[in-house]
């Protein structure tokens, strides 16, 4: 696998994020090693068959139906780049269905529990990163990706706005509040330059205590740490606090097209989902409340 073109492809015709395309890179590493199992060196060689039992091994070693699905979606773009860049005939992943996933209830935090998150970082210079990152995810609802990818001209915290370049290399512009501009603008003064040791040259917005942009595993560490810390009933990521932003949005009088804008969804069906579910939680109250319900 050429993991150069495959990535400019990637990026440049697919408007992947780097992020996005690695993982991508990943899957379909993965995928050769099994091809290899079998005996299969060159994946013009491989037919529709030998992705359904790559997708029936990951099954048995006990993968979740949304990871079989992302790594699905890997190998027929690689073999897509294949078609495009190298002449394959025909996708063998082409015609397989991804697995249906289960509907599960939606998890985001109530605006009180909120509340308590925000009190819980204290006033050492990682505490104050940690109010910061918190503050920003909730008052912006962007994705992991998107803050661990934001630098130091992103954010305009006189102006009140962060710039995002989003999944699909489409920029947004997204308010941000008075309470997370006032977090994040403590952490520039009295923390970060202490956490990058004064190094000019690291342009990420949130480091980490070796001066380094912070990593989506050390994001979710903090996460993870906060969330233990306020008892929560529901693991605390950066998806929960995305949910909490859109829900708590609608709940407060938003209209759907401008928070499709706010969450960089290119499809407005991704948003509806939101709107369905505040609908549905409604419909649940009246029901358990009203007397005549």
């Amino acid at each position: 696998m050429n993991n150069e073109m495959f990535l400019e492809y990637l990026i440049k015709e697919k408007k992947n994020t780097p992020s996005t395309a690695n993982a991508y890179i990943r899957d379909v590493a993965q995928f050769m090693e099994f091809l290899k199992s079998r005996g299969i060196d060159n994946p013009f060689d491989t037919v529709n068959a030998d992705v359904v039992a790559y997708l029936m091994e990951l099954k048995s070693k006990g993968s979740s139906k949304s990871t079989v699905n992302r790594k699905l979606a890997s190998v027929r773009t690689y073999f897509s780049f294949l078609q495009a860049r190298h002449g394959l005939k025909d996708n063998p992943a082409r015609n397989i269905k991804s697995p249906k996933i289960d509907k599960k209830e939606m998890e985001f935090l109530s605006v009180e529990e909120i509340e308590k998150l925000m009190f819980l970082p204290d006033d050492s210079p990682k505490g104050i990163r940690d109010r910061a990152i918190l503050e920003l995810l909730y008052a912006t609802g962007i994705r992991a990706s998107e803050l661990i990818d934001m630098e130091l001209a992103d954010i305009n915290l006189r102006m009140g706005f962060v710039t995002c370049e989003g999944e699909n290399i489409r920029s947004r512009i997204i308010p941000v509040g008075r309470m997370a501009r006032d977090a994040v603008e403590r952490y520039l003064k009295e923390s970060r330059d202490i956490m990058t040791r004064n190094n000019e040259e690291e342009r990420h917005l949130f480091v980490n205590f070796q001066g380094k942009a912070l990593t989506r595993q050390g994001l979710w560490k903090v996460l993870k740490e906060y969330g233990d810390k306020a008892e929560l009933l529901i693991n605390l990521t950066p998806q929960v606090l995305r949910n909490s932003f859109a829900i708590h949005m609608l709940q407060n009088g938003a209209d759907l097209k401008s928070l499709q804008e706010l969450m960089g969804h290119e499809d407005i069906s991704a948003t509806q989902v939101y709107l369905a579910f505040t609908k549905n939680r409604i419909k649940d109250v009246y029901d358990k409340a009203h007397p005549r319900a």
